[in-house]
C-alpha cells in the first residue's frame, strides 16, 4: 500500500504559513461560504454550546469573528473567554481546528468592519436582540424598520453591544482525509513565541 502524499503539510514548521495556503485553496473551491467555522464555548457550568459563524479575519494573532455580546456565545464567553473552532472544507477533504483565549477586537477594527457590511446588515445588528425570544418574524421586520427610521442615511453606527472577538490559538490542528481512513494529521502547540509540530496518528 502507497500511503505517502505528495506534498505533506505535516513537516511544515509554519501553522500560519499552512493555514493561508490551505484558506487560500478552500475560497477557490468551496462553492459557498468557505469561511464558515464551527465555533464552541462553554456556560458556566461547563455545558458546551456550539454554532456556526463566518471568521472575518485569521493572522498571527488569532481568528476573529463578529457577533452581538448579549447573545448567548457573547455571555458565556464573558464568563469563560476560551473557546474552540473547526473549519471543514468538504470539497478539499480537509479540515482546521484551533482551540486558544478569547478577547475582543479594537473598537477601531470592530468599527471598520461593521461599516463594511451592508446597511440592512448593519441595521439587522441593531434590531436583532440575539438569543432573546421573539413572537414573530413581522415583530423583527417593524424593528428593522424603526431602526432604518433612525438611521436614514447610509451612516449606520456600530452598537455599543456588536463586536469582534479574537481567538488566540494555543493549540492549531491540520487533517487531510486518506485512502482508507489513514488520514494525515499534525498538530501545532505554542511554545512561548514558536510552535511545536507534531505527526498524529489518524
Amino acid at each position: 500500500m502507497d500511503g505517502l502524499t505528495k506534498d505533506d503539510f505535516t513537516k511544515n514548521p509554519d501553522p500560519w504559513g499552512l493555514f493561508r495556503q490551505w484558506f487560500a485553496e478552500a475560497e477557490a473551491a468551496e462553492p459557498e461560504d468557505p469561511n464558515a467555522m464551527a465555533l464552541a464555548t462553554c456556560d458556566a457550568d461547563g455545558l458546551p454550546d456550539v454554532r456556526i459563524v463566518l471568521l472575518k479575519g485569521a493572522d498571527e494573532r488569532g481568528f476573529v469573528f463578529y457577533t452581538n455580546t448579549l447573545s448567548v456565545k457573547g455571555l458565556e464567553l464573558a464568563d469563560n473567554p476560551r473557546a474552540a473552532l473547526v473549519l471543514h472544507w468538504k470539497s478539499l477533504r480537509r479540515q482546521v481546528r484551533a482551540r486558544g483565549t478569547v478577547t475582543k477586537v479594537e473598537d477601531a477594527e470592530a468599527d471598520a468592519y461593521f461599516a463594511s457590511r451592508a446597511r440592512d446588515s448593519r441595521l439587522g445588528a441593531w434590531a436583532s436582540r440575539q438569543s432573546q425570544p421573539l413572537d414573530s418574524r413581522e415583530t423583527l421586520i417593524r424593528a428593522v424598520d424603526e431602526v432604518g427610521a433612525r438611521f436614514p442615511g447610509e451612516s449606520v453606527p456600530r452598537p455599543p453591544h456588536w463586536t469582534g472577538y479574537r481567538i488566540a490559538p494555543v493549540t492549531m490542528e491540520f487533517w487531510q482525509d486518506g485512502a482508507y481512513r489513514l488520514h494525515d494529521r499534525v498538530r501545532f502547540t505554542r511554545r512561548g513565541d514558536g510552535w511545536e509540530g507534531n505527526r498524529l496518528y489518524p
